[in-house]
Protein backbone atom coordinates (compact mmCIF):
# COMPACT_ATOMS: atom_id res chain seq x y z
CA UNK A 1 0.00 0.00 0.00
CA UNK A 2 3.62 2.25 -0.07
CA UNK A 3 4.36 5.04 -2.00
CA UNK A 4 1.91 6.75 -4.18
CA UNK A 5 2.77 8.49 -7.43
CA UNK A 6 1.25 11.28 -9.03
CA UNK A 7 0.43 9.29 -12.48
CA UNK A 8 -1.56 5.96 -12.05
CA UNK A 9 -3.66 4.66 -9.37
CA UNK A 10 -3.50 5.63 -5.87
CA UNK A 11 -2.49 2.92 -3.60
CA UNK A 12 -2.83 4.73 -0.67
CA UNK A 13 -5.60 3.72 1.74
CA UNK A 14 -5.70 5.01 5.37
CA UNK A 15 -2.08 5.27 6.09
CA UNK A 16 -0.42 8.32 6.75
CA UNK A 17 0.96 10.54 3.69
CA UNK A 18 4.50 11.01 4.55
CA UNK A 19 5.93 14.53 4.09
CA UNK A 20 7.73 13.63 0.88
CA UNK A 21 4.48 12.89 -0.96
CA UNK A 22 2.73 16.14 0.27
CA UNK A 23 2.33 18.67 -2.20
CA UNK A 24 0.37 21.57 -3.62
CA UNK A 25 -1.56 24.57 -1.90
CA UNK A 26 -4.40 25.19 -0.40
CA UNK A 27 -6.06 26.91 -3.03
CA UNK A 28 -6.24 23.47 -4.55
CA UNK A 29 -9.34 21.96 -2.10
CA UNK A 30 -11.48 25.37 -4.30
CA UNK A 31 -11.37 23.03 -6.99
CA UNK A 32 -12.34 19.88 -5.64
CA UNK A 33 -15.37 21.13 -3.37
CA UNK A 34 -16.57 23.52 -5.81
CA UNK A 35 -16.51 20.81 -8.62
CA UNK A 36 -18.33 18.43 -5.72
CA UNK A 37 -20.80 21.12 -5.34
CA UNK A 38 -21.29 22.90 -8.67
CA UNK A 39 -24.65 21.16 -10.07
CA UNK A 40 -28.12 22.32 -10.52
CA UNK A 41 -29.21 20.65 -7.45
CA UNK A 42 -28.44 23.53 -5.05
CA UNK A 43 -30.69 25.63 -7.46
CA UNK A 44 -33.46 22.87 -6.63
CA UNK A 45 -32.62 23.41 -2.56
CA UNK A 46 -33.00 27.29 -2.82
CA UNK A 47 -36.94 26.19 -4.48
CA UNK A 48 -37.48 23.42 -1.76
CA UNK A 49 -36.43 26.28 0.63
CA UNK A 50 -38.98 28.42 -0.45
CA UNK A 51 -41.41 25.78 -0.97
CA UNK A 52 -41.64 25.57 2.59
CA UNK A 53 -43.65 28.89 3.39
CA UNK A 54 -41.02 31.38 3.63
CA UNK A 55 -41.36 34.32 1.63
CA UNK A 56 -38.08 34.97 -0.41
CA UNK A 57 -36.02 37.53 1.84
CA UNK A 58 -37.03 34.79 4.37
CA UNK A 59 -35.35 32.10 2.60
CA UNK A 60 -32.46 34.46 1.58
CA UNK A 61 -31.72 34.66 5.46
CA UNK A 62 -32.26 30.93 6.07
CA UNK A 63 -29.49 29.72 3.27
CA UNK A 64 -26.68 31.92 3.93
CA UNK A 65 -27.33 31.28 8.04
CA UNK A 66 -26.95 27.89 7.11
CA UNK A 67 -23.60 28.23 4.90
CA UNK A 68 -22.04 30.45 7.50
CA UNK A 69 -22.92 27.64 9.89
CA UNK A 70 -22.28 24.37 8.19
CA UNK A 71 -19.36 24.82 5.45
CA UNK A 72 -16.44 25.94 7.96
CA UNK A 73 -16.88 22.91 10.13
CA UNK A 74 -15.71 21.13 6.66
CA UNK A 75 -12.68 23.47 6.50
CA UNK A 76 -11.98 22.66 10.20
CA UNK A 77 -12.13 18.97 9.76
CA UNK A 78 -10.06 19.78 6.33
CA UNK A 79 -7.13 20.85 8.69
CA UNK A 80 -7.15 18.02 10.66
CA UNK A 81 -5.87 16.59 7.42
CA UNK A 82 -3.29 18.99 6.66
CA UNK A 83 -1.87 18.37 9.78
CA UNK A 84 -1.53 14.64 10.29
CA UNK A 85 -1.68 13.65 6.89
CA UNK A 86 -4.84 11.26 7.36
CA UNK A 87 -8.15 10.84 6.66
CA UNK A 88 -10.70 11.79 8.69
CA UNK A 89 -12.37 8.88 9.98
CA UNK A 90 -9.68 7.35 11.16
CA UNK A 91 -8.81 10.64 13.35
CA UNK A 92 -12.15 9.76 14.75
CA UNK A 93 -10.02 7.44 16.62
CA UNK A 94 -8.82 9.89 18.87
CA UNK A 95 -12.71 11.05 20.03
CA UNK A 96 -13.96 7.68 20.10
CA UNK A 97 -11.37 5.22 20.78
CA UNK A 98 -9.95 2.20 18.30
CA UNK A 99 -12.87 -0.08 18.60
CA UNK A 100 -15.68 2.98 19.71
CA UNK A 101 -14.98 4.75 16.43
CA UNK A 102 -16.38 1.71 14.47
CA UNK A 103 -19.54 3.07 15.78
CA UNK A 104 -19.66 6.40 13.68
CA UNK A 105 -17.66 4.47 10.74
CA UNK A 106 -20.26 2.64 9.98
CA UNK A 107 -23.08 5.65 10.44
CA UNK A 108 -20.66 7.68 7.96
CA UNK A 109 -20.43 5.16 5.67
CA UNK A 110 -24.01 4.27 5.11
CA UNK A 111 -24.33 8.29 5.16
CA UNK A 112 -21.99 8.39 1.97
CA UNK A 113 -23.70 5.21 0.26
CA UNK A 114 -27.04 7.46 0.71
CA UNK A 115 -24.98 10.48 -0.69
CA UNK A 116 -23.64 8.54 -3.59
CA UNK A 117 -27.09 7.31 -4.50
CA UNK A 118 -29.00 10.23 -4.41
CA UNK A 119 -26.29 12.19 -6.69
CA UNK A 120 -26.73 9.11 -9.40
CA UNK A 121 -30.38 9.27 -8.92
CA UNK A 122 -30.87 12.86 -9.74
CA UNK A 123 -28.58 12.68 -12.72
CA UNK A 124 -30.66 9.26 -14.54
CA UNK A 125 -34.38 11.22 -13.41
CA UNK A 126 -32.79 14.61 -15.04
CA UNK A 127 -31.50 12.72 -17.88
CA UNK A 128 -35.24 10.84 -18.24
CA UNK A 129 -36.70 14.37 -18.07
CA UNK A 130 -34.11 16.35 -20.88
CA UNK A 131 -33.93 13.52 -23.22
CA UNK A 132 -38.57 13.22 -22.90
CA UNK A 133 -38.28 16.66 -24.02
CA UNK A 134 -36.55 15.92 -27.22
CA UNK A 135 -38.22 13.11 -27.85
CA UNK A 136 -40.59 11.05 -25.46
CA UNK A 137 -39.19 7.60 -26.82
CA UNK A 138 -35.67 8.22 -25.68
CA UNK A 139 -36.95 8.45 -22.41
CA UNK A 140 -37.76 4.84 -22.36
CA UNK A 141 -35.41 3.28 -24.39
CA UNK A 142 -31.79 2.12 -23.98
CA UNK A 143 -30.21 5.51 -23.94
CA UNK A 144 -31.39 6.11 -20.46
CA UNK A 145 -29.63 2.94 -19.43
CA UNK A 146 -26.54 3.80 -21.32
CA UNK A 147 -26.36 7.50 -19.58
CA UNK A 148 -27.08 5.93 -16.23
CA UNK A 149 -23.94 3.38 -16.88
CA UNK A 150 -22.28 6.16 -18.24
CA UNK A 151 -22.30 8.94 -15.02
CA UNK A 152 -21.49 5.17 -12.87
CA UNK A 153 -18.52 4.07 -14.90
CA UNK A 154 -17.42 7.77 -15.00
CA UNK A 155 -17.74 8.01 -10.80
CA UNK A 156 -15.94 4.64 -10.17
CA UNK A 157 -13.24 5.32 -12.56
CA UNK A 158 -12.42 8.18 -11.15
CA UNK A 159 -12.29 6.77 -7.24
CA UNK A 160 -10.71 3.72 -8.05
CA UNK A 161 -7.78 5.86 -9.71
CA UNK A 162 -7.46 8.30 -6.44
CA UNK A 163 -6.97 11.92 -5.15
CA UNK A 164 -4.23 12.77 -8.23
CA UNK A 165 -6.40 12.35 -10.65
CA UNK A 166 -9.76 13.48 -8.67
CA UNK A 167 -7.78 17.06 -8.28
CA UNK A 168 -6.85 17.56 -11.73
CA UNK A 169 -10.13 16.12 -13.33
CA UNK A 170 -12.41 18.28 -10.90
CA UNK A 171 -10.85 21.66 -12.10
CA UNK A 172 -12.04 21.02 -15.45
CA UNK A 173 -15.39 19.88 -14.70
CA UNK A 174 -15.87 23.11 -12.11
CA UNK A 175 -14.54 25.51 -15.60
CA UNK A 176 -17.24 23.24 -17.99
CA UNK A 177 -19.96 22.87 -15.49
CA UNK A 178 -19.66 26.31 -14.61
CA UNK A 179 -20.05 28.10 -17.78
CA UNK A 180 -23.18 26.01 -18.72
CA UNK A 181 -24.77 27.19 -15.21
CA UNK A 182 -23.93 30.40 -16.00
CA UNK A 183 -25.55 30.73 -19.24
CA UNK A 184 -28.62 28.27 -17.76
CA UNK A 185 -29.21 31.35 -15.32
CA UNK A 186 -28.86 33.91 -17.94
CA UNK A 187 -31.53 32.39 -20.31
CA UNK A 188 -33.94 31.80 -16.89
CA UNK A 189 -33.39 34.98 -15.09
CA UNK A 190 -33.75 36.66 -18.61
CA UNK A 191 -37.37 35.18 -18.84
CA UNK A 192 -38.73 34.49 -15.56
CA UNK A 193 -41.28 36.75 -13.99
CA UNK A 194 -39.03 37.53 -10.55
CA UNK A 195 -40.99 38.59 -7.51
CA UNK A 196 -44.16 38.23 -9.55
CA UNK A 197 -45.65 35.68 -6.54
CA UNK A 198 -44.60 36.78 -3.50
CA UNK A 199 -45.70 34.57 -1.35
CA UNK A 200 -46.88 35.84 2.19
CA UNK A 201 -44.29 35.89 5.45
CA UNK A 202 -43.20 32.93 6.93
CA UNK A 203 -43.98 31.56 10.67
CA UNK A 204 -40.60 31.12 13.04
CA UNK A 205 -40.50 27.79 12.66
CA UNK A 206 -40.73 27.72 9.23
CA UNK A 207 -37.83 29.70 9.12
CA UNK A 208 -36.29 27.26 11.41
CA UNK A 209 -37.41 24.12 9.06
CA UNK A 210 -35.69 26.54 5.69
CA UNK A 211 -32.26 26.86 8.12
CA UNK A 212 -31.98 23.06 9.16
CA UNK A 213 -33.07 21.95 5.20
CA UNK A 214 -30.29 24.04 3.65
CA UNK A 215 -27.56 22.79 6.54
CA UNK A 216 -28.26 19.49 6.12
CA UNK A 217 -28.09 19.53 1.97
CA UNK A 218 -25.05 21.42 2.07
CA UNK A 219 -22.10 21.84 4.47
CA UNK A 220 -23.31 18.96 6.62
CA UNK A 221 -23.17 16.28 4.20
CA UNK A 222 -19.07 16.77 3.21
CA UNK A 223 -18.06 16.96 6.89
CA UNK A 224 -16.78 12.96 6.84
CA UNK A 225 -14.60 13.90 3.82
CA UNK A 226 -13.13 17.33 5.30
CA UNK A 227 -9.85 15.26 5.99
CA UNK A 228 -9.69 13.24 3.08
CA UNK A 229 -8.83 15.63 0.45
CA UNK A 230 -6.36 18.10 2.56
CA UNK A 231 -4.42 15.45 4.12
CA UNK A 232 -1.95 15.47 0.99
CA UNK A 233 -1.43 18.92 1.54
CA UNK A 234 2.13 20.41 3.20
CA UNK A 235 2.01 19.88 7.05
CA UNK A 236 3.29 23.86 7.58
CA UNK A 237 -0.23 24.94 5.23
CA UNK A 238 -1.33 28.31 6.63
CA UNK A 239 -4.56 26.87 8.86
CA UNK A 240 -6.71 30.10 7.57
CA UNK A 241 -6.10 29.27 4.08
CA UNK A 242 -6.85 25.18 4.45
CA UNK A 243 -10.05 26.32 6.10
CA UNK A 244 -11.10 29.28 4.25
CA UNK A 245 -10.58 27.30 0.68
CA UNK A 246 -12.20 24.57 1.63
CA UNK A 247 -15.02 26.47 2.94
CA UNK A 248 -15.26 28.86 -0.11
CA UNK A 249 -15.41 26.05 -2.25
CA UNK A 250 -18.26 24.15 -1.09
CA UNK A 251 -20.33 27.56 0.33
CA UNK A 252 -19.59 30.34 -2.38
CA UNK A 253 -20.39 28.16 -5.21
CA UNK A 254 -23.75 26.29 -3.56
CA UNK A 255 -24.66 29.61 -2.18
CA UNK A 256 -25.05 31.32 -5.87
CA UNK A 257 -26.79 28.73 -6.98
CA UNK A 258 -29.44 28.41 -3.91
CA UNK A 259 -30.41 31.81 -4.06
CA UNK A 260 -30.73 31.57 -7.95
CA UNK A 261 -33.10 28.87 -6.93
CA UNK A 262 -35.14 31.43 -4.63
CA UNK A 263 -35.29 34.04 -7.12
CA UNK A 264 -37.24 31.79 -9.66
CA UNK A 265 -38.75 30.19 -7.83
CA UNK A 266 -40.55 33.97 -6.64
CA UNK A 267 -41.14 34.01 -10.83
CA UNK A 268 -42.90 29.99 -11.67
CA UNK A 269 -44.80 29.16 -8.58
CA UNK A 270 -45.44 25.95 -10.29
CA UNK A 271 -41.97 25.17 -10.16
CA UNK A 272 -41.69 23.76 -6.77
CA UNK A 273 -44.12 21.02 -7.30
CA UNK A 274 -41.88 19.93 -10.82
CA UNK A 275 -38.55 19.96 -8.65
CA UNK A 276 -40.20 17.95 -5.78
CA UNK A 277 -40.41 15.14 -8.64
CA UNK A 278 -37.64 15.53 -10.48
CA UNK A 279 -34.87 17.95 -8.68
CA UNK A 280 -32.97 19.17 -11.81
CA UNK A 281 -34.43 17.58 -14.60
CA UNK A 282 -38.12 19.66 -13.07
CA UNK A 283 -35.68 23.12 -13.78
CA UNK A 284 -35.60 22.59 -17.61
CA UNK A 285 -39.20 23.37 -18.66
CA UNK A 286 -38.88 26.85 -19.48
CA UNK A 287 -34.90 26.28 -21.12
CA UNK A 288 -35.35 26.20 -25.25
CA UNK A 289 -34.57 23.44 -27.26
CA UNK A 290 -31.04 23.77 -28.64
CA UNK A 291 -29.60 24.52 -24.99
CA UNK A 292 -31.17 20.82 -23.50
CA UNK A 293 -28.09 19.03 -25.18
CA UNK A 294 -25.52 21.39 -23.02
CA UNK A 295 -27.63 21.35 -20.13
CA UNK A 296 -27.53 17.60 -20.19
CA UNK A 297 -23.62 17.18 -20.66
CA UNK A 298 -23.28 19.74 -17.69
CA UNK A 299 -25.42 17.22 -15.38
CA UNK A 300 -23.81 14.22 -16.16
CA UNK A 301 -20.24 15.91 -15.59
CA UNK A 302 -21.33 17.88 -12.27
CA UNK A 303 -23.11 14.41 -11.06
CA UNK A 304 -19.14 12.50 -11.68
CA UNK A 305 -18.35 15.50 -9.72
CA UNK A 306 -20.32 15.66 -6.71
CA UNK A 307 -20.67 11.15 -6.32
CA UNK A 308 -16.61 10.48 -6.74
CA UNK A 309 -15.52 12.74 -3.31
CA UNK A 310 -18.07 10.45 -1.62
CA UNK A 311 -17.33 7.73 -3.16
CA UNK A 312 -13.64 7.71 -2.58
CA UNK A 313 -14.12 8.57 1.04
CA UNK A 314 -16.53 5.47 1.71
CA UNK A 315 -14.00 3.48 0.11
CA UNK A 316 -11.77 4.92 2.83
CA UNK A 317 -14.06 4.89 5.81
CA UNK A 318 -14.84 0.85 4.35
CA UNK A 319 -10.92 0.11 4.97
CA UNK A 320 -10.91 2.06 8.32
CA UNK A 321 -13.76 -0.10 9.67
CA UNK A 322 -11.12 -2.80 8.92
CA UNK A 323 -12.35 -4.82 5.73
CA UNK A 324 -8.84 -5.88 4.29
CA UNK A 325 -9.23 -4.38 0.65
CA UNK A 326 -6.89 -2.05 -1.33
CA UNK A 327 -8.49 1.29 -1.68
CA UNK A 328 -9.26 0.48 -4.96
CA UNK A 329 -11.23 -2.61 -4.81
CA UNK A 330 -12.97 -0.83 -1.93
CA UNK A 331 -14.14 2.18 -4.19
CA UNK A 332 -15.38 -0.29 -6.36
CA UNK A 333 -17.31 -2.17 -4.15
CA UNK A 334 -18.96 0.61 -3.26
CA UNK A 335 -19.53 1.54 -6.33
CA UNK A 336 -21.49 -1.88 -7.38
CA UNK A 337 -23.80 -0.25 -3.60
CA UNK A 338 -24.11 3.25 -5.50
CA UNK A 339 -25.38 1.50 -9.07
CA UNK A 340 -27.86 -0.77 -7.02
CA UNK A 341 -29.29 2.02 -4.76
CA UNK A 342 -29.41 4.60 -7.66
CA UNK A 343 -31.34 1.92 -9.93
CA UNK A 344 -33.94 1.28 -7.49
CA UNK A 345 -34.67 4.83 -6.70
CA UNK A 346 -34.50 5.65 -10.30
CA UNK A 347 -36.64 2.43 -12.24
CA UNK A 348 -38.63 1.25 -9.08
CA UNK A 349 -39.42 4.04 -6.25
CA UNK A 350 -42.32 5.68 -7.04
CA UNK A 351 -40.80 9.02 -6.09
CA UNK A 352 -37.43 11.01 -5.36
CA UNK A 353 -38.70 13.35 -2.41
CA UNK A 354 -40.24 11.21 0.24
CA UNK A 355 -37.54 9.20 0.39
CA UNK A 356 -34.41 11.96 0.34
CA UNK A 357 -35.80 14.03 2.87
CA UNK A 358 -36.12 11.15 5.17
CA UNK A 359 -32.74 10.32 4.41
CA UNK A 360 -31.34 13.98 4.74
CA UNK A 361 -32.75 14.06 8.51
CA UNK A 362 -31.89 11.05 9.48
CA UNK A 363 -28.49 11.28 8.23
CA UNK A 364 -28.26 14.29 9.25
CA UNK A 365 -28.91 13.69 13.03
CA UNK A 366 -26.31 11.08 13.42
CA UNK A 367 -23.80 13.04 10.73
CA UNK A 368 -24.37 16.15 13.55
CA UNK A 369 -23.50 14.26 16.48
CA UNK A 370 -20.23 12.55 15.38
CA UNK A 371 -19.26 16.19 13.66
CA UNK A 372 -19.58 18.40 17.30
CA UNK A 373 -17.77 15.56 19.08
CA UNK A 374 -15.01 15.41 16.65
CA UNK A 375 -14.35 18.72 16.38
CA UNK A 376 -14.90 19.46 20.08
CA UNK A 377 -12.35 17.34 20.71
CA UNK A 378 -9.56 18.99 17.76
CA UNK A 379 -10.01 22.45 19.32
CA UNK A 380 -10.71 21.41 22.92
CA UNK A 381 -7.72 18.89 23.11
CA UNK A 382 -6.17 18.52 19.96
CA UNK A 383 -4.75 22.16 19.51
CA UNK A 384 -3.77 23.03 23.08
CA UNK A 385 -0.78 21.39 22.41
CA UNK A 386 -1.07 17.65 22.48
CA UNK A 387 -1.84 17.17 19.03
CA UNK A 388 -3.17 13.69 17.45
CA UNK A 389 -0.67 10.74 18.62
CA UNK A 390 -0.48 9.59 14.65
CA UNK A 391 1.43 6.24 15.23
CA UNK A 392 -1.40 5.92 17.89
CA UNK A 393 -3.75 5.28 15.70
CA UNK A 394 -3.02 2.68 14.06
CA UNK A 395 -2.30 0.72 16.81
CA UNK A 396 -5.20 -1.00 18.77
CA UNK A 397 -3.22 -1.28 21.97
CA UNK A 398 -2.45 2.36 22.14
CA UNK A 399 -3.11 5.55 23.58
CA UNK A 400 -6.48 5.47 21.71
CA UNK A 401 -7.49 2.16 22.72
CA UNK A 402 -11.27 0.42 23.07
CA UNK A 403 -14.22 2.47 23.47
CA UNK A 404 -13.92 6.17 24.79
CA UNK A 405 -17.04 5.93 26.19
CA UNK A 406 -17.39 9.84 26.69
CA UNK A 407 -17.30 10.46 22.95
CA UNK A 408 -19.44 7.17 22.26
CA UNK A 409 -21.87 8.27 24.86
CA UNK A 410 -22.19 11.91 23.60
CA UNK A 411 -22.69 10.91 19.98
CA UNK A 412 -25.71 8.62 20.63
CA UNK A 413 -27.35 11.05 23.27
CA UNK A 414 -26.76 13.74 20.70
CA UNK A 415 -28.39 11.67 17.61
CA UNK A 416 -31.26 10.34 19.76
CA UNK A 417 -32.49 13.55 20.56
CA UNK A 418 -32.49 14.78 16.91
CA UNK A 419 -34.27 11.58 15.79
CA UNK A 420 -36.90 12.33 18.48
CA UNK A 421 -36.99 15.77 17.12
CA UNK A 422 -37.70 15.13 13.28
CA UNK A 423 -40.29 14.09 11.12
CA UNK A 424 -40.60 12.31 8.23
CA UNK A 425 -42.85 12.30 5.08
CA UNK A 426 -41.64 8.62 4.60
CA UNK A 427 -45.31 6.92 7.11
CA UNK A 428 -42.77 3.44 7.26
CA UNK A 429 -39.96 5.85 8.86
CA UNK A 430 -42.20 8.22 10.88
CA UNK A 431 -42.86 5.56 12.82
CA UNK A 432 -39.45 5.45 14.22
CA UNK A 433 -38.95 8.95 14.90
CA UNK A 434 -40.26 12.39 16.17
CA UNK A 435 -40.67 10.11 19.44
CA UNK A 436 -39.96 13.20 21.95
CA UNK A 437 -42.70 15.63 20.13
CA UNK A 438 -46.27 15.89 21.80
CA UNK A 439 -48.63 14.95 19.02
CA UNK A 440 -50.02 18.55 18.44
CA UNK A 441 -46.33 20.23 17.88
CA UNK A 442 -45.73 16.81 15.77
CA UNK A 443 -48.31 17.40 13.36
CA UNK A 444 -47.83 21.50 13.40
CA UNK A 445 -45.61 23.76 11.79
CA UNK A 446 -42.50 22.57 14.68
CA UNK A 447 -42.80 19.18 13.92
CA UNK A 448 -41.96 19.94 10.03
CA UNK A 449 -38.89 22.11 11.06
CA UNK A 450 -36.73 19.09 12.42
CA UNK A 451 -35.03 21.20 14.39
CA UNK A 452 -33.48 17.59 15.36
CA UNK A 453 -30.75 18.00 13.19
CA UNK A 454 -29.09 21.35 14.75
CA UNK A 455 -30.25 20.18 18.71
CA UNK A 456 -27.70 17.16 17.72
CA UNK A 457 -24.94 18.72 17.06
CA UNK A 458 -25.42 20.95 19.77
CA UNK A 459 -26.37 18.49 22.14
CA UNK A 460 -23.38 15.93 21.20
CA UNK A 461 -20.69 18.88 21.34
CA UNK A 462 -22.11 20.23 25.05
CA UNK A 463 -21.95 17.05 26.26
CA UNK A 464 -18.75 16.11 25.42
CA UNK A 465 -16.84 18.99 26.07
CA UNK A 466 -18.15 19.25 29.86
CA UNK A 467 -17.44 15.46 30.67
CA UNK A 468 -13.61 15.83 28.80
CA UNK A 469 -12.86 19.24 30.38
CA UNK A 470 -13.80 17.71 34.28
CA UNK A 471 -11.75 14.89 33.51
CA UNK A 472 -9.03 16.66 31.85
CA UNK A 473 -9.40 19.01 35.48
CA UNK A 474 -8.93 16.01 37.22
CA UNK A 475 -6.25 14.48 35.12
CA UNK A 476 -4.17 17.73 36.03
CA UNK A 477 -4.92 18.15 39.76
CA UNK A 478 -3.60 14.21 40.20
CA UNK A 479 -0.38 15.28 38.01
CA UNK A 480 -0.30 18.15 40.53
CA UNK A 481 -0.82 16.24 43.04
CA UNK A 482 1.85 13.65 42.44
CA UNK A 483 4.59 16.47 41.66
CA UNK A 484 4.17 18.10 44.53
CA UNK A 485 4.08 14.79 47.14
CA UNK A 486 7.31 13.60 45.45
CA UNK A 487 9.15 16.69 46.22
CA UNK A 488 8.53 16.48 49.91
CA UNK A 489 11.80 15.69 52.07
CA UNK A 490 11.76 11.77 52.10
CA UNK A 491 9.69 10.70 49.85
CA UNK A 492 9.88 8.55 46.96
CA UNK A 493 8.37 8.30 43.51
CA UNK A 494 6.87 4.67 44.48
CA UNK A 495 5.58 6.75 47.61
CA UNK A 496 4.57 9.02 45.55
CA UNK A 497 2.53 6.96 43.09
CA UNK A 498 0.88 5.23 45.84
CA UNK A 499 -0.40 8.60 47.42
CA UNK A 500 -1.36 9.67 43.99
CA UNK A 501 -3.47 6.57 43.72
Amino acid sequence: MGGTHRVGVERRGIEVVPAGERYGTARGQFWVWAAANLSMLPVGYGVFVVGLGLAWWQAVLAILIALAASYPLVGLIALAGSRTGVPTMKLSRAAFGHAGARLPMLVTYASLIGWEIVSLALGALATRTVLGRLSPSLARGPLLVLSFLVMAGLTILLAVYGYHLIQRVQRWITLIVGEVTLAYLAIQLAQAHLFSSHGSTGSLPALLGGITLAIAGTGLGWVAGGADYSRYLPADTRPRSVIGWTALGGGAVQGVLLLAGVLLSTGDPGLAGRVAKDPIGGLTRQLPTWFLVPYLLAVVLSIVGAAVVDLYSSGIVLQALGVRLPRPAAAGLDGVLMIAGAAYVVFFAPSFFTPFQAFLFTAGSFVAAWAAVFLVDMLLHRDRGRGYDVPGLDDPAGPYRGWNWPGVGSMLVGAVLGLGLITSADPRLDRLVGFLLPEAVRSGPLGSANIGVVVAFFAAGLLYAAVTSRQATAARARTRHTRSTSSLPGSTPSSAASSSR
